[in-house]
């Protein structure tokens, strides 16, 4: 972070609408789970065929092989029982080796399908990516040249039936050129299919993972959380 705020004191350089390789740092990451949060998980989405993930249940499409995401109960960090009182079970595969998992099941769905309780409210609480093969000393190196994306917001569906997702780019995003931090770069707009980020462009995770714990006051301090790695990929779309 040190080192950052010497790079943030450089003349910032705009970036063009294109392709660029980057990184996404896990709080960048964090967003997009978000986004995949947002009905991609719960069986009533997928039962209803309302779910962004649509062509993934369908077979049409898949993520990464390198990419599994699951619902930590085991974490601790928030009950392991819903408000209603219902256990919520052991830990739940969300997404397997790139392909659809288990999904989340709240007592309103478990009633309705038939199944089983096993969270709150269908959305994730407790969310974990897991890790990669690359130590975050080599990110820069593997980069090579492209953006380190530090942070991102603003997210919201451009075409959810392709799982697209469009935002901003935030603080600590930098231009990297031959695997050092050269300049930080203005605030741009993506826009992207995950079934890319996390999908065929993706090229790696990082070892090392950042648990992530949510800033959330509405109606009581939030006890939701992450941890993710950063992913390397080979392009992302900027817009402007």
């Amino acid at each position: 972070m040190r080192a950052e705020l010497d790079v943030l004191a450089r003349p910032p350089r705009s970036v063009g609408p294109g392709r660029y390789r980057a990184y996404l740092a896990p709080a960048a990451l964090s967003e997009l789970m978000d986004m995949l949060a947002w009905g991609g998980f719960d069986l009533k989405s997928h039962r209803t065929r309302q779910t962004p993930l649509l062509r993934l249940v369908q077979g049409e499409c898949s993520f990464a092989p390198a990419l599994t995401i699951r619902e930590v109960h085991s974490r601790a960090i928030v009950p392991g029982f819903t408000a209603e009182g219902f256990a919520k079970g052991g830990d739940v595969t969300l997404i397997h080796q790139g392909g659809v998992g288990d999904c989340l099941v709240d007592a309103r769905s478990a009633r309705e399908y038939g199944a089983m309780v096993n969270s709150d409210s269908g959305y994730p609480r407790s969310l974990d990516v897991e890790a990669g093969d690359i130590p975050r000393s080599e990110v820069l190196g593997r980069l090579g040249t492209g953006l380190y994306i530090g942070n991102l917001w603003y997210c919201n569906w451009s075409e959810p039936n392709d799982c697209r997702v469009t935002g901003m780019t935030r603080f600590g995003t930098f231009w990297v050129e031959r695997g050092e931090i050269v300049a930080p770069v203005n605030v741009m707009r993506f826009d992207d299919s995950l079934y890319h980020l996390l999908g065929d462009r993706m090229e790696a995770l990082s070892v090392e993972r950042e648990l992530l714990l949510s800033a959330d006051t509405y109606d009581g301090r939030s006890m939701d959380n992450v941890r993710l790695p950063g992913i390397l990929v080979s392009g992302i779309d900027l817009t402007l």
